[in-house]
C-alpha cells in the first residue's frame, strides 16, 4: 500500500523481455538506502516486488497482465519513472490509499502551466470515467492527486509547483499516456450494489452499514 507521495524519480538502467516477463533494472538514490528483495517500491504508480539490489539499482520483474494495462510497454532505457517505498504503518498519510494496481491508461489532451500550479486535462481509458468523480481522488503514475472536473471522456488535475518539480510531470507532455489507479472505495460499492436497482435503507443495513 502506497500514498502517492512520491520520493524520487529514477531511471530506467536496462529493459529485457523474457517471453511474458519483463525485467527493469532501475537507478535510485534515495530510496535504495533501506529497501530489501522481496519489498514492494511503486514504480510510476504501479507495484512491483524487488528481486534483487545492487550498490544504486535495484531491479523488478513485471508480468503480462501488468505490461498490458500500464505504460510499462513503453518503457525503455533512460526512461524516468516516480518511486515510492510502500508505507510503514505509523507514517502520516499524506496523499490517499494507493495499492499500486493500475487500472488503465489515460492520454494526456493539454498541460497548462501557470505561475504557481499545472493543469491537466487527461481522457481516461473506455470504463474508467464511471469510478473518478469531482473532488475525488486519483493517482497518476502514481501521483496522489485530486480530480478538479469531470465529464463525459475527460477530467481535470491541478498540480502545485512542487509536486510537479519533483516528478515526472515536470516532462509530460500532451499525448503522452500515464498510469491511472482510480479510487478503490468505487469500485467496492460498485461490486456491493451488483443487481441492485436503487439503493435503500434495507440495502445499507444488508452490507452492514
Amino acid at each position: 500500500m502506497f500514498t502517492g507521495i512520491i520520493e524520487e524519480v529514477g531511471h530506467i538502467v536496462s529493459v529485457k523481455i523474457r517471453g511474458k516477463i519483463m525485467d527493469l533494472t532501475i537507478e535510485a538514490n534515495t530510496i535504495i538506502d533501506d529497501i530489501k528483495i522481496g519489498d514492494s517500491i511503486s514504480i510510476g504508480g504501479v507495484c512491483q516486488t524487488v528481486t534483487e539490489i545492487g550498490d544504486s539499482t535495484f531491479a523488478v520483474q513485471a508480468v503480462d497482465e501488468t505490461i498490458k494495462r500500464s505504460t510499462f510497454r513503453k518503457l525503455t532505457k533512460g526512461s524516468a519513472v516516480n518511486l515510492e517505498r510502500a508505507l510503514s504503518l505509523g507514517d502520516r498519510l499524506g496523499g490517499h490509499l494507493v495499492q499500486g494496481h493500475v487500472d488503465g491508461t489515460g492520454r494526456i489532451i493539454t498541460k497548462k502551466e501557470y505561475v504557481d500550479n499545472v493543469l491537466l486535462n487527461v481522457t481516461p481509458e473506455a470504463g474508467l470515467d464511471r469510478y473518478i468523480v469531482e473532488k475525488g481522488s486519483i493517482a497518476i503514475d502514481g501521483i496522489s492527486l485530486t480530480v478538479t472536473y469531470t465529464k463525459s471522456g475527460e477530467f481535470g488535475v491541478s498540480i502545485i509547483s512542487h509536486t510537479y518539480k519533483s516528478t515526472t510531470l515536470a516532462t509530460i507532455r500532451a499525448g503522452d499516456l500515464v498510469n491511472l489507479e482510480t479510487d478503490i472505495i468505487a469500485k467496492y460499492i460498485e461490486k456491493l450494489l451488483e443487481g441492485k436497482k436503487s439503493l435503500t435503507i434495507n440495502h445499507l443495513k444488508e452490507m452492514g452499514f
